[in-house]
């Protein structure tokens, strides 16, 4: 089940904070590609706090999230499920990623990242198209 507790805003964003400065080699090779609108113009958000969870990555235009997972995530398959399920009752899609991924395929991983992002804002704009 998943946690809808109220979460307390100013300990996420003091997470995120000190995610951010610990982020792994993985993180900070996709944040290269990610920041400054350099993956197709979009903005991402790295280590961005989303309810009671932290984000990898967010992109706000898609409400797409973007999970690095390296080596420890192996014993973090229960609360990583936890999390993805409570990111997809809030609409948010949610694409995982392997460090090795990162490393071997990135050219695939953004690719990957490029489109689900285009898929999802052409949807939300035809859910709600612009009145002229």
């Amino acid at each position: 089940m998943v946690d809808t507790q109220p979460h307390d805003r100013s300990a996420s964003i003091a997470r995120a904070r000190a995610l951010r400065a610990q982020s792994t080699r993985a993180e900070v090779r996709l944040w290269g590609w990610l920041r400054g609108r350099g993956l197709g113009g979009l903005k991402f958000r790295r280590q961005h706090p989303i309810g009671p969870f932290v984000a990898d990555f967010y992109c706000a235009a898609a409400t797409l999230v973007v999970e690095v997972d390296g080596d420890t995530h192996g014993e973090r398959v229960a609360y990583d499920a936890r999390r993805t399920e409570w990111l997809l009752q809030q609409g948010y899609e949610v694409i995982r990623v392997s460090n090795d991924d990162v490393y071997q395929r990135l050219d695939v991983v953004l690719e990957m990242i490029r489109a689900a992002c285009e898929r999802r804002i052409a949807e939300r704009t035809a859910a709600h198209p612009a009145s002229g």
